[in-house]
């Protein structure tokens, strides 16, 4: 049995009796330098966290007599959901601290359950894109000082200049700070222990983009290789991404399906297929632009570039379904319950799908959209080409 302590800043003097007997009795001690320090050596053998972590983790842990000291709580972006992962979870005895999130929310009086968080510890700043939204908060952890001047910058680019930065550092030890602004003009030196709560105010002109399907096709660089808005967002409620689910973006053109799947949950994850690398470059950007930078991009043709790839929840195929193999490779990737959507503009492309729909079931729809076009001085309707949709979910044994 590995126990697991929550440290707090304020280290040996906040912790609970069962807390401190834990650590007392231990023989052997893990952490980070800063943590070590923070507690009494006693008779137990420090030893500080490797680097790569993970390889190392295993035989770290597997001692008689190891605690593992954590910074608050260990289940909170900690090292306790590692572990768990790594030796089972019940193999693991947790002793949980207040987390910074629980001691942001109180010396802010923001409700926690009503207050989401972003990580940018050994993630990409452009995390925090999708989660700035008009009157929303947000508290974001940082990796160091440097962190909370990053946030203020992407902010203003982003158009959120105005909002409020409150950055609260060491918190729970005697030498706790905190520090208020705005992203506009922020300047403000911080410690390394720091949260960053944000009160999102938009500036003037600024569009928010929200977390439901069919952005305007204008959100995204493309060469016109693009599911268009409408269509978008009929596809993805035909798709139905669920939390913690898998979306293959079969020909993904500028990403915008595999994109809007992330920006439902944070936990969504895609892997957009494209077989042009200025297109691939291109969707890695519109990723990074709105809020969703862990989306895989492979560069390859499919069906080839399909083989390896983890096993999807559900399958995109915005076009070339007449491409041999296509779509019986994606269909046989899928797992039971899985979802299949693929789209077609030309007749030989419905042809297919008008099969595949016979064989297997499922549904068709034709999307027609007229969108309103200057005509001379007056105004009239501009006809999109029609869209087939075919949806299809898969049974066992099929």
């Amino acid at each position: 049995m590995i126990t697991v302590v929550g440290v707090g800043a304020d280290g040996w003097a906040g912790l609970s009796p069962a807390a401190r007997q834990a650590i007392s009795e231990a023989a052997v001690l893990v952490g980070s330098a800063r943590q070590l320090d923070l507690v009494p050596a006693g008779g137990a053998r420090k030893v500080r966290w490797p680097s790569p972590l993970l390889p190392a983790l295993p035989a770290l842990v597997s001692e008689p007599g190891t605690c593992v000291l954590a910074s608050g709580d260990p289940m909170f972006f900690g090292i306790g959901a590692t572990l768990a992962r790594t030796v089972g979870p019940e193999n693991l005895r947790i002793l949980p601290h207040p987390s910074s999130l629980s001691l942001a929310c109180a010396r802010l009086a923001w409700p926690v359950e009503e207050t989401p968080v972003v990580s940018l510890v050994g993630r990409p700043l452009d995390a925090l894109r999708a989660a700035v939204l008009p009157g929303r908060r947000v508290l974001v952890l940082t990796a160091d000082g440097a962190g909370p001047a990053l946030v203020a910058e992407l902010l203003r680019e982003h158009g959120y200049g105005a909002s409020v930065m409150h950055v609260l550092s060491r918190l729970g030890s005697a030498d706790e700070s905190r520090v208020t602004g705005t992203a506009a003009s922020w300047a403000a030196e911080a410690g390394e222990l720091n949260v960053v709560a944000i009160e999102c105010v938009a500036d003037p002109g600024t569009v928010p983009l929200p977390p439901v399907p069919g952005l305007p096709d204008a959100a995204f660089e493309h060469d016109g290789q693009l599911t268009k808005r409408e269509v978008r967002a009929v596809s993805l409620a035909r798709l139905a991404p669920l939390p913690g689910q898998l979306l293959w973006d079969v020909g993904a053109g500028a990403g915008s399906v595999a994109i809007e799947w992330m920006r439902t949950h944070p936990s969504c994850r895609a892997i957009a297929v494209e077989s042009r690398q200025d297109r691939a470059d291109r969707i890695g950007r519109n990723a990074a632009a709105l809020g969703v930078p862990g989306l895989r991009v492979v560069t390859g043709r499919a069906p080839g570039a399909l083989e390896g790839l983890p096993t999807p929840s559900a399958v995109f195929v915005g076009g070339g379904a007449t491409v041999p193999g296509l779509l019986e490779t994606c269909w046989a990737a899928l797992p039971p319950g899985g979802r299949l959507v693929a789209n077609a503009v030309t007749l030989e492309s419905e042809s297919v799908l008008t099969g595949w729909y016979g064989r297997h079931g499922g549904d068709l729809v034709r999307l027609a959209v007229s969108r309103s076009a200057p005509v001379g001085g007056f105004t009239g309707w501009k006809s999109m080409m029609p869209v087939t949709i075919w949806t299809a979910t898969k049974e066992s044994g099929t």
